[in-house]
């Protein structure tokens, strides 16, 4: 006699808007920095098939920066321009050919930006001094506040420049939608432009997106809504947000359940738990650490959730998710061992 077992829970599909994931597991965004002037290559390519092939069900991109000042180095990829779209779509439809959905994660890196490749220091490029062949350039966030060490602090955006960035994620969604994507995520996590927004160490605005809660969730649940606005209904969002920030005291887990309660109003399918945007660490680290805030946010909020952060074991995943902690596991340097 046959026994037919019903497959392990992180191997059910998953039904995201237009499209379902074979299974529950992701390719979790990490930046190769392997871009030239943004654009993809080989390298690229071969990175991401390979876990495709390897049996993913969705293969997420790494941040692709909306702007050419928006990248983290000068090695990242980029959405800015329409040139650009044919090295991505190669990308899409390598991963899509091998069955998996692929995703891409879309951002600014704001006050972060203009920093060494990591061989070449993973520190903020001096002002007016080439290092390592790269040059620095100019930085943005929501106010003139250093969230590190730098020879100029970032330009607090002003009317102007919002709009200009807001267009400019809108534009970089609708290319991405032209590569083949079959899902985006808007990085508002890791201390980028929109996390610069969301946290009170580094956002202290006088205006309609400064000072209250409210008023710091304001501009990055308007780039949310304008994308979801000009991307397809069939096509799932996701939003990467830091959970908690280093600090304590700073932003904390019930304003990521607020800030989640407006992301999925506004048609957020699925909301990706990191954590740690400005300040230093202070939290428990160890295996699934992050985990708590994707449990956390799903039970408070009806959205899906994906958990990620030192999730290195096929049986800690199935727990993940069998126990209704996460929806989705997304794997980090685990995938980079073992694809």
């Amino acid at each position: 006699m046959v026994v037919r077992r019903e497959a392990p829970g992180i191997l059910q599909p998953l039904q995201l808007r237009g499209v379902t994931m074979r299974n529950r597991l992701a390719l979790s965004p990490m930046c190769q920095y392997s871009a030239t002037n943004g654009f993809a290559n080989d390298y690229h390519i071969a990175h991401y098939a390979k876990f495709a092939i390897g049996g993913f069900g969705l293969v997420m991109v790494e941040a692709t920066s909306v702007a050419p000042e928006g990248r983290i180095t000068h090695g990242d990829l980029g959405i800015w321009n329409d040139m650009q779209v044919d090295g991505l779509e190669r990308i899409a439809t390598i991963i899509k050919t091998n069955n998996a959905l692929a995703g891409i994660q879309i951002g600014h890196a704001g006050p972060r930006a203009s920093t060494l490749q990591p061989w070449h220091g993973n520190t903020p490029i001096p002002a007016e001094t080439e290092l390592a062949g790269e040059h620095a350039w100019p930085t943005v966030s929501a106010s003139s506040i250093t969230c590190e060490p730098r020879d100029i602090a970032p330009v607090a955006l002003d009317d102007t420049g919002l709009d200009r960035m807001k267009g400019e994620f809108v534009a970089a969604a609708r290319r991405a939608v032209r590569a083949g994507f079959d899902v985006i995520e808007v990085h508002s996590a890791h201390g980028f432009l929109l996390n610069s927004f969301l946290s009170p160490l580094t956002n202290e605005r006088s205006d309609a997106y400064g000072g209250s809660r409210e008023n710091r969730m304001r501009f990055p649940l308007e780039v949310v809504s304008a994308i979801r606005a000009a991307i397809p209904e069939s096509m799932p969002l996701f939003v990467r947000i830091s959970a908690v920030d280093g600090s304590r005291d700073r932003w904390t887990i019930e304003d990521s359940v607020a800030y989640a309660h407006e992301l999925s109003a506004l048609g957020v399918d699925v909301v990706d738990n990191s954590s740690g945007g400005f300040g230093v660490f202070h939290y428990p680290m160890g295996y699934g650490f992050q985990v708590p805030y994707a449990e956390r946010i799903k039970r408070d909020v009806p959205v899906a959730t994906m958990a990620v952060g030192l999730i290195v074991d096929a049986k800690q995943a199935e727990d993940i998710v069998t126990s209704g902690r996460a929806d989705i596991v997304a794997i980090g340097h685990a995938a980079l061992r073992d694809p």
